[in-house]
């Protein structure tokens, strides 16, 4: 249970970190970059990547997709942060698993259980009812884009990771270790090209916060792997634990740390996520 705790705090973190960039004027493209090289150096470090066996064969497109789409979904996720709080983009970003159970339904042809049915009937109001603002706050900004675009990019995410597991000749580790090094690439070529139009100045203060920001990110997915590896026969168990902690930490650091006002309804929206997740992670154990 340890390493599940501790990829909740690595994940929980990432969104405070973000969350206190603007506060201290972080350039978060700067900071996203130098997060995937430390990310690649640590998974290199960690799960030690056989890099000779990528090869041709590899699935070089899913590849390029994950290493356009992370960087680019790390930025919308730091404006949702900024925008919309914590306790919404957290919620957005755990309630992406929506994405991949529907894809495995219409393009995998899974069958579904009613279970699975109720958490997505859940799970839909949830979404609509957390991002939900007053009536005046809404005619101000549309801000509400932003964790939307968080949900329906981790899910697409989620999806392509997914596909990644399931290309058995490579480990999955090096594919990751593959995806991270592009990311990087992507990243680096993104902030090289705003600093020569001037747009973005280099600042070693955004080096130092990338590589803080690179080691708890690595955190979560390292912790996470070691969760499923040590509850091997109960997937589920962490699973639920995972998206449940983040929820309900990620709202109170939110509501008591950050004072992020929530109304009635983005309580309700809380609760309803909670319950969908409870439902869906029953739905994996219950006989089809």
């Amino acid at each position: 249970m340890i390493y599940i705790i501790l990829s909740i705090f690595c994940s929980v973190t990432v969104a405070v970190l973000l969350k206190l960039a603007k506060r201290y004027e972080i350039s978060i493209v700067q900071a996203v970059s130098v997060n995937y090289f430390a990310a690649l150096i640590l998974c290199f470090l960690f799960f030690k990547p056989d890099i000779s066996s990528v090869s041709v064969s590899a699935p070089w497109p899913i590849y390029i997709a994950l290493a356009i789409l992370l960087p680019g979904i790390f930025l919308i996720l730091a404006a949702s942060i900024r925008n919309m709080g914590i306790v919404k983009t957290d919620i957005a970003q755990r309630l992406s698993l929506f994405i991949p159970i529907l894809a495995s339904y219409f393009v995998f042809q899974e069958n579904f259980n009613s279970l699975k049915i109720i958490g997505l009937i859940i799970g839909f109001p949830a979404i609509f009812l957390t991002f939900l603002k007053k009536p005046t706050e809404a005619k101000k900004d549309g801000s509400w884009i932003y964790p939307v675009g968080v949900f329906l990019g981790f899910g697409v995410i989620d999806v392509l990771f997914k596909q990644i597991a399931l290309f058995k000749a490579l480990p999955y580790t090096t594919s990751l270790f593959t995806i991270f090094c592009l990311a990087f690439i992507v990243s680096l070529i993104i902030v090289v090209a705003l600093a020569l139009l001037k747009k973005i100045k280099i600042q070693p203060i955004n080096l130092v916060c990338g590589l803080i920001l690179g080691l708890f990110n690595f955190g979560n997915i390292l912790f996470y792997m070691k969760a499923h590896k040590a509850l091997v026969e109960n997937p589920s168990t962490v699973f639920a634990a995972m998206n449940l902690g983040v929820i309900v930490f990620g709202s109170l650091v939110g509501v008591i740390i950050f004072k992020e006002k929530l109304n009635k309804l983005n309580y309700i929206g809380i609760i309803l996520a909670l319950i969908a997740v409870i439902i869906i992670t029953l739905s994996q154990n219950a006989v089809r």
